[in-house]
């Protein structure tokens, strides 16, 4: 491989006034052919120059946001202000992560999905449809959040556990196992649903 994996082209689009760059393939790496046109980026340090990291389709990533290692941004996806996607994740569709935000392992975030704030989802974590998780939470393991469900502040879901609907996990709350949060539901403070549960339209702490 080359020194450099892909140069910046003089094609470009604007967003928020801020000049992207489509990229160019200038070697042959995973599924990616030697001249293969990808996304758009700001600049070189939004994509590592190694590993097998690629933004293809009309994904953009921007500002002091980095993409890394076999990560992969495609479709409509955004990645911007300093989050930052690697290790083996996929963010694709619509979905944004941005902030301070971190996806990183197999994770993968999708649909309209937003990851932002301090929020890390990791494992074999999954995000997608208009989910949101933000704040300082962390989802992770073989968690899958999606519907309108929030997860925030300092909330933590993972092992194998669906969030869904409109559900809202927040506070210092865990949801692990193989437990089912949906519906209205919410979970607050230092409340913690675990082993098979389900819920659905209960509320458990003060918000």
């Amino acid at each position: 491989m080359p020194e450099k994996k892909y140069e910046l082209t003089s094609e470009f689009i604007k967003i928020f006034g801020i000049k992207l760059f489509r990229i160019k393939a200038l070697a042959s790496f995973s599924s990616i052919s030697s001249g293969d046109m990808g996304g758009y980026i700001e600049k070189e340090d939004n994509l590592d120059q190694s590993g097998n990291a690629w933004i293809s389709g009309n994904a953009k990533v921007y500002g002091d946001a980095k993409v890394y290692g076999d990560a992969w941004i495609f479709g409509n996806a955004q990645v911007f202000g300093n989050a930052k996607v690697y290790g083996d994740a996929k963010v694709s569709s619509e979905a944004k992560v941005y902030g301070d935000a971190k996806v990183y392992a197999n994770a993968w975030i999708s649909g309209y999905a937003q990851v932002l704030g301090n929020a890390k989802v990791f494992g074999n974590a999954k995000v997608y449809a208009s989910a949101k998780i933000y704040g300082n939470a962390t989802v992770y393991a073989n968690a899958w959040i999606y519907g309108n469900a929030l997860v925030h502040e300092n909330a933590k879901v993972f092992g194998y556990a669906l969030v869904y609907e409109s559900a809202k996990i927040s506070g210092n709350a865990k949801v692990y196992g193989k437990s089912k949060v949906y519906g209205n539901s919410k979970i607050f403070g230092d409340y913690k649903v675990a082993g098979n549960a389900k819920l659905s339209g209960y509320t458990f702490g003060k918000e």
